[in-house]
């Protein structure tokens, strides 16, 4: 039944992206009109490069093309199942402009490996990148990542409960000055990112990497302990707060569990890649 779900949604991906794809070019063709209604000052183009390292329990690396959207989420709506603004305020505990980077679906997929929120406080007139928040899954992920302007960079590892220091990716692109039709740009670009990496998970399969699947079809409990897991990092950190005997003026520090408030935000991947 699995194998049969998996065949429909497949097919069904398929002709659906082939007649969303012909509407396109066919109104890219005889309208000549732009497709994005999103003003100019509040999305920002990116073309460049992720790099992907995986070092346990074998090495394999590969690096592919992207194109990326970074969205000024005060001026811009966000793309389907993501934080607004006002949401991502709230968990990176901000007040300035909140930027979202990330791969708008195409034609009718999504396939989205990395949405970054740029988090600002306001100095003056000048905003202050303060935080950035990551679609994390089981693992401490570090990541670096400096302000977008004309270029930016973001590099991700990850330590595992049981691999280790075992991925590290990067991601490196240039801010394109004009882009006429923002559907065009992106077009495919969610599909072709599937295929590549999909195409790589099969080579590791090929070299004996086990297949993990995903936690809901073997823990049912796996959010409740996810969770948990959320808990002790903020007892952790907590405690790193009182070892530094870093305290405010109140008699808390920063990393007061009553004065911090954690976002979860549960959804189903869609299929065929989820």
């Amino acid at each position: 039944m699995e194998a049969l779900d998996l065949l429909f949604s497949i097919t069904s991906t398929f002709f659906t992206s082939l007649a969303l794809s012909l509407i396109l070019v066919f109104r890219t063709l005889f309208t000549r009109r732009p497709s994005s209604t999103i003003p100019s000052n509040a999305v920002s183009l990116y073309q460049g490069t992720v790099w992907h390292e995986r070092r346990r329990p074998v090495h394999h690396s590969f690096r592919y093309s992207v194109r990326y959207a970074l969205f000024d989420l005060d001026h811009a709506h966000a793309p389907p199942d993501h934080l607004s603004a006002d949401e991502a305020r709230q968990v990176a505990q901000t007040t300035g402009p909140v930027l979202l980077l990330t791969i708008p679906p195409s034609v009718g997929y999504e396939q989205n490996p990395l949405s970054l929120y740029y988090c600002y406080d306001m100095d003056g007139s000048a905003r202050l990148l303060k935080k950035c928040i990551a679609e994390d899954m089981l693992g401490n992920w570090n990541i670096k990542a400096n302000d977008p302007t004309d270029s930016l960079s973001v590099f991700i590892s990850v330590q595992h409960p049981e691999l280790g220091d075992y991925f590290v990716a990067s991601l490196k692109a240039k801010r394109l000055s004009s882009v006429s039709d923002h559907a065009m740009f992106f077009w495919l670009m969610p599909h072709k990112v599937a295929l590549w990496i999909y195409w790589h998970a099969l080579k590791l399969w090929w070299k004996n990497v086990h297949f993990i699947q995903h936690p809901r079809y073997t823990n049912p409990t796996y959010r409740e302990e996810a969770m948990i897991r959320d808990k002790k990092l903020q007892c952790n950190q907590a405690l790193a707060w009182d070892r530094g005997n870093c305290l405010q003026a109140d008699g808390h520090h920063p990393g007061n569990l009553a004065d911090r408030k954690r976002w979860f935000k549960w959804r189903d991947a869609k299929r065929p890649w989820c």
